[in-house]
């Protein structure tokens, strides 16, 4: 059945919107947006009226002691706490990522052990522990292994002091968890990669050098830096082993003050700066990294070494090349 052209006219007639000429588009209406937007609005006024008008909050204290020497004091040892630690996690990762995938399976399980002991256990429960090392071995002794003559002996209580404890036992933890951090940046790198470097004769240890831990730094660097950023934070752990750092000053202070809320409130402020600090260092590697990867040269790969180099100190118009 075919339609006449009078048929079309009919049809054309009977809708309104026929003779309309066309407008500009109409932007899509959110009020729920609105609504959401005007509540969280309310609630951050509200906030910052009750913070900046309630007089328990004590702004003056907070600024007495915002930079007093006791608390600049606690946040250098947060600082050093963090480095330390971080640096041991770190090293630590990069060497049980490597057991991890080894053929060898002795080396492959004594990773998978540790991974498994220090990640299942609490941060603070590692530090109390090694805090009280002497228990179990109240003399470290240098010498013959099982029935041999030891040659040094030192009382556990000279060695084990309150940093070392803080140091091992955040140090450790970190470990277990950097590890599982390298080892998804090493298995992010397609496998034809690794094909390769052995097509033209390297070693397994020069592949892993010198091709697949380049490529894996674009992603182990962000949770790394993650980490650092949780580091910092868990080094208020230490105050309950003895380390003076920052959470501790600020107890210690408020404790022969009875000022808890404005004591509090400095800390707060100071991790507050510390972690903003971390967090824009770490946009910048992240930005360095990816930016590499994506500007290196088609075919060539940068060493480790270089490329660690290239990817935090070389500006984009200086690669290393």
């Amino acid at each position: 059945m075919t339609r006449t052209p009078e048929a079309d006219t009919a049809g054309a007639s009977s809708d309104p919107l026929a003779g309309l000429a066309p407008g500009p588009p109409v932007a899509l209406r959110h009020p729920g947006r609105w609504v959401a937007g005007s509540v969280v609005l309310f609630i951050l006024v509200w906030f910052g009226y009750t913070v900046v008008t309630n007089p328990n909050f004590q702004w003056p204290i907070v600024g007495h002691y915002l930079f007093s020497r006791e608390i600049v004091a606690g946040v250098l040892v947060t600082i050093q706490l963090t480095i330390s630690a971080m640096a041991i996690g770190v090293t630590l990762g990069v060497i049980v990522a490597l057991m991890r995938q080894s053929d060898n399976r002795l080396l492959a399980w004594s990773a998978q052990a540790y991974i498994v002991c220090f990640r299942a256990t609490p941060a603070l429960v590692q530090l109390i522990f090694w805090f009280n090392l002497s228990a179990l071995f109240p003399l470290i002794t240098i010498g013959v292994p099982f029935f041999g003559p030891d040659f040094i002996a030192v009382n556990a209580n000279l060695i084990i002091t309150p940093l070392i404890a803080a140091n091992l036992g955040l140090g450790l933890c970190e470990g277990a968890y950097m590890a599982e951090i390298v080892r998804g940046g090493i298995l992010s790198v397609d496998a034809g990669q690794r094909e390769a470097a052995a097509a033209v004769g390297m070693t397994r240890a020069q592949t892993m050098r010198k091709v697949v831990l380049p490529q894996a730094l674009r992603v182990i660097i962000p949770p790394t830096g993650n980490q650092i950023i949780g580091m910092l934070k868990y080094t208020s752990l230490a105050s309950v082993i003895s380390v003076t750092e920052l959470l501790s000053s600020a107890e210690l202070i408020y404790t022969r003050t009875f000022e808890t809320i404005p004591l509090l409130i400095v800390a707060s402020l100071w991790y507050v700066a510390l972690t903003s600090v971390l967090t824009a260092g770490q946009r910048v590697l992240e930005r360095h990294v990816g930016r590499s990867h994506t500007d290196a040269p088609a075919g060539r790969v940068l060493p480790f070494r270089l490329a660690v180099i290239n990817n935090l100190f070389a500006s984009r118009g200086a690669r290393l090349g």
